[in-house]
């Protein structure tokens, strides 16, 4: 574990959020005045999901889909009540 001032960690952040990173450092306490005050961690990665295609089959999109959207783009651009 390792300890850096806070004028250390803000002039070093991005070294040391690369050393939790690739492991080279555990966790890494940023301390004011000689006390702990915070600590930077690693967060364990979530594995992707596939995302595309996830609701197929699941409703049916209608023919008509398109057919309101010069209606819309208008309420949206505040041109009707």
């Amino acid at each position: 574990m390792q300890t850096v001032s806070m004028f250390q960690a803000k002039t070093t952040l991005s070294k040391l959020v690369e050393a939790v990173e690739c492991g080279k450092e555990k966790e890494i306490v940023i301390s004011r005045h000689g006390l702990s005050v915070a600590k930077i961690v690693s967060i364990a990665r979530q594995p992707v999901q596939k995302r595309i295609g996830v609701a197929r089959g699941l409703f049916t999109v209608p023919d008509d889909i398109d057919t309101s959207n010069e209606l819309i783009a208008k309420m949206f651009a505040g041109e009707m009540a």
